[in-house]
């Protein structure tokens, strides 16, 4: 990103950058680094987006998981673990969590684990299990729900 000449300037584009989409304070802070602020002026500049509701960490969280597991049909574990790599609190992190209904992510689970079981098109048995599992233990669900689920979908093959 090119240099910026003032903080004002600067103010104005990572507003923009926040405006577009939810971030966490890891990002801006990035981004901040690349138009060569120095840690003073960083500082500054996070005080004024969160004083002006530009950046929060809890509805980064909320958000974050509510469309990772909507859009990407993504699992809790994973979702746990691309929060704390964005060093998001375990309080921002249980909240976030609470945006997904049980309901929701059980129906989302056995669609996805319907729909990745009938598209293994793999005759030896113990392969289609293994890479089902996979699919799903990637997609950061829990390895009960997922080997559980796997041995159902097996059972109803074979019935």
């Amino acid at each position: 990103m090119s240099e910026v000449n003032s903080v004002k300037e600067a103010i104005h584009k990572i507003e923009h950058f926040c405006a577009y989409q939810e971030r966490c304070h890891n990002e801006v802070e990035q981004k901040l680094r690349a138009m060569k602020m120095d840690s003073n002026e960083i500082d500054e500049i996070l005080a004024h987006l969160i004083q002006e509701n530009y950046l929060n960490e809890s509805r980064f969280a909320c958000s974050f998981a509510r469309g990772k597991h909507r859009i990407k049909f993504w699992g809790k574990v994973r979702i746990v673990n691309e929060l704390k790599f964005r060093n998001i609190s375990t309080y921002n992190i249980n909240l976030a969590l609470k945006e997904i209904t049980a309901e929701e992510y059980e129906t989302n689970f056995n669609a996805l684990a319907k729909r990745n079981w009938h598209s293994i098109k793999e005759a030896n048995g113990l392969k289609k299990r293994k890479k089902c599992c996979d699919f799903l233990l990637r997609k950061g669900y829990e390895s009960n729900l997922v080997y559980e689920k796997v041995k159902d979908l097996e059972a109803q093959l074979n019935s």
